[in-house]
C-alpha cells in the first residue's frame, strides 16, 4: 500500500510517520511524505500512486490571514481534486474544534471539511474528517502548536510563563492517542462519532492547574522524585514536558552515605511509592543486621556473590538465601525480620533496593539487632 502524509514534518506529522515507518518492516507499506519543501514532480508521483492519504498540513498562524484560505481550503481542494483523478483513496482529514467558531482558521477548516465530504460523496471512498482539540506531546513547538508546548520549553530552560486566566479550561489530545487512532482509521476501524471521527480519550483541566502541575515537575526531578503515573494525563503530560529538557540538563546527582563498609546511594524518590537505592557492600563485609516494624524492602542484587541471612526476633531460627548477579532473584525483606546481606566475594556486590517508604532519618524505623542469635551458655 502507498501511504501519502503530508505535513509529514509537522508535529502530528512526525509522529505519525515514526509508526508508519515501525509499520511499513512488517506491511511491506511505502511511505510517501510531503511536507512545503517537497518538489512539485514527486507530489503529483505520490498523489497518483496513493492508497491512502493522511492530510494533515495546513496553516495555523499565518503572518497573513489570507494565507488561512490558501493553505487550508484551497490546498485541500486541489489535492482532492487530484486523487480523485487517480485511485480515489480513503482519505483522513486534521480538522480543527475551531471550524465550528466564526473566524478566518476555523471557516478555512470548515471548507476543507466541506471538501472533503464532496470527495466522499462523489467517489463513494472513505472520509475521515478529524476535529481535533489542542494537541500536546513530543515534537511539537513552542510558540506555535500549543501553550503546553511553550510552558515546558520555558519551564525547563528557566524562563517565566504566562497564565492570564488560570480559570481557562483546556481541551487536550495527546500525541500517542491521535497516532494510535489514525493507525485504527488506516485499517477501516476509525472512532466515528456522528459525521466526524474523534480521538479518545480528551483531558480537559484548566489551564492554571496545567502551569502549577508543569512547574512541580522541575521541583520533582530535582528531589529525585517522579509523578503520579497512574493518572493518564500527569503521566502524559510529564513525558511531554521531559521531551523539552535541553540535552544539558538531563542528570541529577543522588545522595550518597559512605562508610568504610560500603555506601548506600538514594536513586529515585517515589512518593506513595516508595524508594529505589543502590547498596555497593565492600568485600566480605556484612550490612545491614537490623529489622523494621512497618517498613518492608525488596532486595536484588546486580552484581556480585552474598547471602542474605534473617531471623525474627526471639527466635534462633537464621533463615539464608544465597543471591547472585548471575540470576538475579529478588528476594522480600518482610517486617519483624532482622536482617543482613554479606558479600560473599572479592569484588563490590550491588543490590537494588526498594522500600516502601523513602528513607527519613528523623523517623528512620530501624532497629539494631545482630542476625546471629545470642549464645546462651
Amino acid at each position: 500500500m502507498h501511504i501519502l502524509v503530508t505535513g509529514a514534518k509537522g508535529f502530528i506529522g512526525r509522529n505519525l510517520m515514526m509508526e508508519l515507518e515501525q509499520r511499513a518492516q512488517t506491511t511491506g507499506d511505502v511511505l510517501c511524505p510531503i511536507d512545503l519543501d517537497t518538489p512539485a514532480r514527486q507530489l503529483e508521483e505520490a498523489i497518483r500512486q496513493a492508497d491512502f492519504v493522511f492530510h494533515l498540513a495546513g496553516v495555523n498562524r499565518p503572518r497573513d490571514p489570507a494565507e488561512f484560505t490558501t493553505g487550508n481550503r484551497d490546498f485541500t481542494v486541489s489535492l482532492l481534486s487530484r486523487l480523485e483523478a487517480a485511485k480515489k483513496p480513503p482519505v483522513v482529514l486534521t480538522s480543527s474544534i475551531q471550524a465550528a467558531l466564526e473566524n478566518p482558521y476555523g471557516q478555512s477548516k470548515l471548507a476543507a471539511e466541506e471538501a472533503l465530504a464532496a470527495y466522499g460523496r462523489r467517489t463513494g471512498s472513505a472520509v475521515f474528517p478529524y476535529r481535533l482539540p489542542n494537541a500536546f506531546g513530543k515534537w511539537s513547538r513552542p510558540n506555535y502548536n500549543s501553550a503546553i508546548a511553550t510552558f515546558c520549553s520555558n519551564l525547563t530552560r528557566g524562563l517565566p510563563i504566562t497564565v492570564n486566566d488560570p480559570a481557562v479550561e483546556l481541551t487536550l489530545v495527546y500525541i500517542d492517542d491521535i497516532v494510535a487512532e489514525f493507525l485504527q482509521a488506516l485499517d477501516g476501524c476509525a472512532n466515528r462519532q456522528g459525521e466526524f471521527c474523534a480521538v479518545e480519550p480528551v483531558h480537559r483541566i484548566r489551564l492554571g492547574d496545567v502551569a502549577e502541575l508543569l512547574r512541580s515537575f522541575g521541583e520533582m526531578r530535582n528531589r529525585l522524585e517522579a509523578p503520579d503515573q497512574s493518572d493518564p494525563f500527569t503521566r502524559k503530560l510529564y513525558a511531554t514536558y521531559l521531551s523539552f529538557l535541553p540535552p544539558d540538563d538531563f542528570a541529577r546527582t543522588p545522595v550518597i552515605h559512605s562508610d568504610e563498609r560500603g555506601s548506600f546511594t538514594e536513586l529515585l524518590h517515589l512518593g506513595g511509592h516508595g524508594q529505589v537505592s543502590l547498596n555497593v557492600s565492600k568485600p566480605h563485609i556484612t550490612k545491614g543486621e537490623h529489622w523494621h516494624h512497618t517498613k518492608h524492602e525488596k532486595f536484588i542484587v546486580v552484581q556480585g556473590e552474598g547471602i542474605i541471612r534473617f531471623r525474627k526476633p526471639g527466635d534462633s531460627t537464621v533463615i539464608s538465601y544465597r543471591v547472585s548477579g548471575d540470576t538475579r532473584t529478588v528476594v522480600d525483606i518482610p517486617p519483624g525480620y532482622t536482617h543482613n546481606i554479606e558479600n560473599l566475594g572479592d569484588t563490590d556486590l550491588l543490590t537494588i533496593m526498594w522500600a516502601n517508604e523513602c528513607f527519613d532519618p528523623a523517623h528512620p524505623d530501624t532497629y539494631r539487632l545482630p542476625v546471629a542469635p545470642e549464645r546462651k551458655d
